[in-house]
Order: structure tokens, then sequence, then C-alpha cells
């Protein structure tokens, strides 16, 4: 038996590769989202709407980093079919992995799969009529700005942003009949100006 982990930092360049494609990240939210129910290859590619044969690759690609592992298995049809869950609730790229000199390819590729995939998700539902933002509701909120902050509002900022990220994650241990299915994702980064101006 594994233990899930809570939160999982990536540090490494396998996992971030294993992270860089939008529906390796689809088959890992299906996994997050059924835990501690184990999940068929199958049952994974009904909720994705996509051919089991297409998924199998990238499950073993999953369960190679250890992101995924086998909870158990079972006879299907004279077939033993494996039984997935996700090794950890929630995932975070470690500050190091940005660094220069660090995985810079690899930790690029993983985040924009990340932004494909909220993307194609939310366009889907979106289209699908399953998502509201009307101001009634007031279920969503949609900001993108670009702003110019001293270095201390910046810190301040990133420091609301992650208590109001810890406090989510928290109620998690909380959920009621009344709960909701949210999709969150969330990217701030301060632009340098070029080297030019800079000397």
């Amino acid at each position: 038996m594994v233990d899930q982990m809570k939160e999982r930092e990536v540090t490494d360049v396998a996992t971030l590769k294993a992270l860089a494609d939008p529906l390796r990240l689809a088959v890992l939210g299906v996994l997050m989202k059924r835990d501690p129910e184990p999940v068929s290859v199958k049952e994974v590619a009904a909720e994705l709407d996509e051919a089991p044969t297409k998924l199998y690759r990238h499950v073993k690609q999953l369960e190679q980093t250890g992101l995924v592992y086998v909870a158990e298995t079972r006879l299907v049809s004279g077939i033993v079919e494996s039984r997935y869950r996700s090794a950890q609730q929630s995932l975070r790229l470690s500050p190091q992995v940005f660094a220069e000199g660090g995985e810079q390819p690899a930790v690029l590729e993983a985040v924009l799969a990340a932004m494909d995939l909220v993307r194609s998700e939310f366009q889907r539902h979106f289209l699908a009529g399953r998502i509201d933002m009307s101001p009634e509701r007031r279920t969503g909120k949609f900001a993108h700005a670009t702003l110019r902050l001293s270095p201390e509002r910046l810190r301040r900022l990133r420091e609301r942003m992650n208590e109001a990220l810890d406090e989510a994650f928290a109620e998690d241990d909380h959920i009621g009949p009344d709960a909701v299915e949210v999709t969150l994702f969330a990217l701030l980064y301060a632009v340098d100006p070029p080297e030019e101006e800079r000397a």
C-alpha cells in the first residue's frame, strides 16, 4: 500500500517531463478528483472522452515517475485490469526548478501544458453550458491585468495569494453535499526589464 501525500513538490526533470502534456495532466486530474476510489484506464478514458488505447502509455509514464500507482488489480473477462490512484492530492512546482541554470525547458513545458489543459477544459465546460460566470451566480471570477507594483506591494500580493490558496486547499477536509467542483489556475510573475535597460 502506497501512502498518499497531501501535496507533492516537484523537483526533478523526469516528473516535469511527465507533467508536460495536457492529456497526462487531465488523467492525473481525474484520479485526484475520484480519490480515494481506484480507477481503471477505461474509466478515465470515458470521463475524458478519449480512447483507452490513447491513454495507456500516458498512465505508464505517470506511474514510472511515481505520480500514480496501481492500487488494485482485478480479473475482467480473463484479463488483469489495473486500477490506479494518484500518489498525491495536489502538486506544486519547487521554486528551485525555476532557478537560472535549473530545469527551465522542462518547467516551461509543464507550465504551458497546465495552461493548455485549463484552456481546453474551460472551453469544453463553457460550450456545454456547465459554467455560469454571470454576476447573479457569483461562482466564477476572471481577471487579467498587467500592473506596475513596487517590490513591497508585489511581496504582499504574493503572500495574500498564498494564504488564500492554502485556505482553499485546507477546506477540502470539510466537503459537504452542496460542494461544487472548482478549477483554480493562478499565475503571478514579474517581468524584468531588458538587459540594455538595466545597464
